[in-house]
């Protein structure tokens, strides 16, 4: 909807009524009280951010006022998996060519973001069973389970799994970005590459592979990571470069136990949306880890 433009020198702060009334008549979306389309009615903040844009992206369906914690926390997760998703594939790429003291720059980068991932669930918690069954029925067949860059980021952490790649055929585009992403090589590919290349056992088949099935851990891959931890003064970067994918592995259970915890309190055991069983298949998901090896380590040690 076209908002009749003013002259935004004069603009005078809207009344609550007038706030009400404009919120109503746009369904939700950005109370501009002129068109920040137009250059000369712009500023370089809104023109970088592209604010204006973002703002309105909101489009709640309901008059339920939680809805729009609910909506803007979900497009504001699917900003940080972009990021996410970049960053991994950064480092990814900075291991391949054994450059570990900036990959590990960028890992630190990666875990910041993590805890502000986690955090975002924060405004959901707070939606009683109520405030959801009052827009739930919008949703549909919506579930986060087709959120197509959060299933980039998994396959880039190296949970390849080809089956889920299934919901996204329907949408060619999305399919394609979710295939590419399943084919590369994760970030625990390139980590075992470091360890093969430092001379620590790691068999050939381990890293030459085809990278969109599902990784196998190894027994010599787990003796690898082993040997770091009893030298770490042998192998300090290496040693360093497993810990903070520890710290990450450790930070992405985190998110996803908080989400299991706030869709537990929402919507106790009800079925999820999109044809999940809900909390009893979040509760299998969060049980899941990346780096198998380097996990089973700890236990030998």
């Amino acid at each position: 909807m076209k908002l009749e433009r003013t002259d935004p020198r004069s603009y005078t702060p809207l009344t609550e009524e007038e706030r009400r009334r404009r919120a109503e008549s746009t369904g939700g979306e950005p109370m501009l009280d002129f068109d920040v389309t137009n250059d000369s009615e712009s500023t370089a903040y809104i023109g970088y951010h592209h604010v204006d844009v973002l703002l309105g992206l909101q489009h709640p369906r309901t008059g339920e006022p939680a809805e729009l914690s609910f909506y803007i926390t979900g497009q504001i997760q699917e900003l940080l998996f972009k990021l996410l998703f970049t960053e991994v594939n950064r480092i990814r790429d900075l291991l391949f060519t054994d450059s570990l003291d900036e990959a590990l720059r960028y890992l630190r980068r990666v875990e910041r973001v993590q805890r502000v991932l986690t955090t975002t669930w924060e405004p959901v918690s707070t939606i009683t069973p109520t405030e959801f069954a009052a827009f739930r029925d919008e949703l549909g067949s919506a579930s986060g389970i087709q959120s197509y860059m959060y299933r980039q980021l998994e396959f880039a952490l190296g949970n390849k799994a080809p089956r889920m790649t299934e919901p996204y055929r329907p949408v060619g585009w999305a399919y394609e970005q979710v295939m590419a992403a399943l084919r590369a090589p994760s970030l625990y590919d390139a980590a075992l590459g470091v360890l093969q290349r430092r001379g620590l056992g790691v068999p050939a088949h381990c890293v030459e592979r085809d990278f969109a099935e599902p990784y196998q851990p190894h027994a010599a891959v787990e003796q690898a990571w082993a040997r770091v931890y009893q030298s770490p003064r042998e192998h300090p970067d290496v040693y360093a470069l497993a810990e903070s994918l520890s710290d990450l592995n450790h930070l992405h259970a985190q998110w996803r136990y908080t989400h299991l915890l706030t869709v537990e309190r929402i919507l106790g055991h009800k079925p999820g949306t999109g044809g999940t069983s809900g909390v009893n298949w979040l509760r299998k998901v969060a049980e899941h880890r990346f780096f198998p090896e380097l996990l089973a380590a700890r236990t030998a040690i």
